[in-house]
């Protein structure tokens, strides 16, 4: 089996993306990133679905964005919530982790070289997300060409390729996907503010795009809600 490395977040897509390189053969070495995120449920939660996909290894790796800040994931700026109906303010949101996904596709690749690995996998969406521009196909296309640069296994003629297989679907049919799969959705943790045991507000961005695909798909949401049934299982389910 050729090895790949998975950035396992603990959400919804992630978990999506690990079941797609099981199938596709690959042995899934899982890697997390514990980079000073509000919670760590959804890090609790990568280590348990790892472990149930099949993943043969699973690290965590601890880098501190917390030390520079500037997003509401890794300071003190309110995450922000909003009634159902009511758009998203626009340009990139707060949320946004400066340098975040360029960072873990880093780590990623150099643990990819140190196994001998020649493939990523990484679950950006570039159709039902916040905005950010590290979820976008060139952003993955440039960093592919950068692996080919930056190390000495491209130097050396071992090509990196880095797979995003969700970034052109929506999240109606990433929840199709991973039923198709056989993920268990009641294990990952999509929320920005969840609390210790992985239950969801129901009010920030990640949990509307979440209750939004299971609706589309017509799927029973498995989600845990903190928030009053009103606010959320009802509304959302």
């Amino acid at each position: 089996m050729k090895r790949a490395v998975i950035l396992v977040s603990g959400g919804m897509d992630s978990a999506v993306t690990l079941a797609i390189a099981r199938e596709q053969g690959f042995a899934c070495h899982a890697l997390s990133v514990s980079y000073g995120q509000r919670h760590g449920a959804e890090l609790d939660a990568a280590v348990a679905l790892a472990k149930v996909q099949g993943a043969i290894e699973q690290k965590t790796v601890i880098v501190d964005l917390r030390s520079i800040g500037g997003s509401a994931l890794t300071s003190d700026i309110a995450v922000p919530e909003h009634e159902r109906d009511e758009p998203s303010a626009p340009g990139i949101p707060v949320t946004y982790v400066p340098a975040r996904n360029t960072i873990m596709l880093s780590v990623a690749l150099g643990w990819a070289e140190v196994l001998g690995a020649d493939d990523l996998f990484c679950g950006v969406n570039a159709v039902d997300y916040s905005g950010y521009p590290d979820c976008r196909p060139e952003f993955i296309a440039a960093f592919e060409r950068l692996a080919a640069l930056a190390t000495r296994a491209g130097v050396e003629g071992h090509g990196f390729r880095v797979h995003a297989p969700l970034i052109n679907l929506s999240k109606a049919d990433i929840v199709r996907e991973g039923m198709r799969l056989g993920v268990d959705f009641a294990r990952t943790v999509s929320c920005y503010q969840a609390d210790a045991e992985g239950r969801a507000c129901g009010r920030c961005d990640a949990c509307h795009l979440r209750a939004d695909g299971f609706r589309a798909a017509d799927v029973a949401d498995p989600t845990r809600y903190a928030a009053p049934s009103g606010q959320a299982g009802g509304s959302f389910g």
